[in-house]
């Protein structure tokens, strides 16, 4: 099989997969911060993080995926700065703390399972995790930290190379950091915030700095070297983690272990660092404070299946901006249909061996489309283009189309027709009406009583109905 080669952030290159275990592929990915349902954007990571497991499990490794919850130490600013995202929900709310976590880390999980994304081998919550924190950072404090009034700081003058993932080599560029009186360094982090005199926090621990609470940054290094070990495989997030987060994240890592140089990318904590690039929308509904933003509930009520919004990721590279419109959505949920439909024909076929000459060019443009850094846009092809093989045995091309889609996740054998069409939240027709209108609008062009075909197809229309005469998909009907 082809060797699988993937992008670097840290070296900024393509590097061959070479395991830190033989046969195992240790990933972790750093999760949603649960104050909020997660945008469509934010989805676009795990729906990125879902393909790379998959392809490791594709490519024979026995795969440890862990995917972190933060429901305690991120501030309202990713630069270290301003309150606790869940505390200031909570206050808003008027709600437990607690509450607030489990809501929305429950409708993560639900946009986790209507996109298809496989459960990883742990869901790591932060606050599971708060005595190995205290003592990680106990481990680094005399040599890497120091003490101001607002709690313990982490002193990046103290580790080789800070920065170097984000190819930040000045003061200026880092230039999102909160300002602190007594800061050594203007990229100095905290690693434990005290609670502030006067103040009682629904999350707070005692600590040898006071009591507070940990900050964003230490969490992932304590979990992914408590689950996984030191240096694992592969971290993996959003862009927007790869400025500020994942090299502080860094720093405590060498830290801990006592590293040196990174040069050698293990000292980092894992071996390769992968970042998905961001989902671009124009109206500025992508921010979680512009009210209606989008979250895939929304997608979902305006009648397209979840599994569209998976399928526009897939059509770009991880790497690449990604534009979300409408008009994309759309193109996405019919080529999706088209997909269906090629494999519905093959529902009742056994599988067999997938390795039929004919479809022997096709498998491998797959498999080197994977191989090549994850290249989704070209796997998407060669599915299409093996769907469309004819005269060989569909338990054949049923093998060769499962292969495939256990890499993409798509679910194919899933799905059917009928799931595709998702009734919209504002629609007042019911389906069976539509269909009664729809069987007598056929039965009065039969007739040719084309006067009665066309007050059907306008009184259809009029209740929000698109009757499509000649769909290629044989959709007939959208709402």
């Amino acid at each position: 099989m082809t060797d699988l080669k993937l992008f670097n952030s840290l070296t900024r290159q393509i590097e061959t997969f070479a395991p830190v275990h033989e046969g195992e592929a240790r990933v972790y990915t750093c999760g949603p911060t649960v104050y909020n349902y997660p945008h469509i954007g934010n989805m676009r990571a795990y729906v990125f993080a879902d393909i790379l497991g998959r392809t490791l499990s594709w490519k024979g490794y026995k795969l440890t995926h862990i995917i972190n919850i933060t429901d305690v130490g991120h501030l309202t600013d990713d630069a270290d700065a301003g309150e606790d995202k869940l505390e200031k929900a909570a206050a808003e709310r008027a709600q437990s703390i607690w509450d607030i976590a489990r809501h929305y880390t429950e409708a993560f999980w639900a946009d986790v399972k209507a996109l298809n994304i496989r459960e990883p081998a742990k869901w790591s919550v932060a606050t599971d995790y708060i005595e190995e924190m205290l003592d990680f950072a106990k481990s680094i404090a005399d040599k890497h930290c120091y003490e101001l009034e607002g709690g313990l700081y982490f002193d990046t003058s103290t580790v080789a190379d800070y920065g170097r993932l984000a190819r930040a080599v000045t003061e200026e560029g880092e230039g999102r950091i909160e300002t602190v009186e007594g800061k050594r360094n203007a990229a100095d982090f905290a690693i434990w915030r005290k609670t502030p005199a006067g103040e009682t926090r629904q999350m707070e621990w005692d600590s040898p700095w006071g009591k507070g609470a940990p900050g964003w940054h230490l969490e992932c290094s304590v979990m992914g070297e408590n689950l996984l070990g030191f240096p694992f495989d592969i971290h993996t997030g959003g862009i927007d983690h790869r400025e500020i987060h994942h090299p502080n994240e860094i720093a405590q890592n060498q830290a801990f272990c006592g590293c040196g140089s990174l040069d050698e990318t293990t000292h980092s904590g894992a071996k390769i660092w992968m970042h998905n690039n961001f989902l671009i929308e124009r109206s500025g509904k992508m921010s979680k404070s512009s009210g209606e933003f989008l979250r895939l509930q929304l997608l979902i009520d305006k009648g397209y299946h979840p599994l569209a919004y998976r399928m526009m990721c897939l059509q770009a590279h991880y790497r690449s901006e990604l534009e979300f419109s409408w008009e994309g959505l759309e193109a996405a949920l019919v080529r999706l249909k088209r997909i269906v439909m090629a494999v519905e024909r093959l529902a009742d076929a056994e599988s067999a061996d997938p390795a039929h000459p004919k479809f022997a060019d096709y498998r491998t443009k797959f498999a080197e489309a994977m191989s090549d850094d994850l290249n989704t846009a070209i796997a998407l092809t060669a599915l299409e283009e093996a769907l469309a093989v004819k005269k060989v045995d569909a338990g054949e091309k049923r093998a060769v189309v499962e292969e495939m889609d256990a890499v993409l996740g798509l679910d194919l054998f899933g799905l059917t027709r009928a799931d595709m069409r998702i009734r919209p939240k504002d629609a007042t027709i019911a389906e069976a009406e539509i269909e009664d209108a729809l069987a007598r609008r056929k039965e009065a062009r039969a007739a040719k009583d084309f006067a009665t075909s066309d007050a059907l197809r306008d009184e259809l229309a009029a209740k929000g109905v698109e009757v499509m005469d000649g769909d290629p998909l044989g959709w007939e009907w959208k709402l």
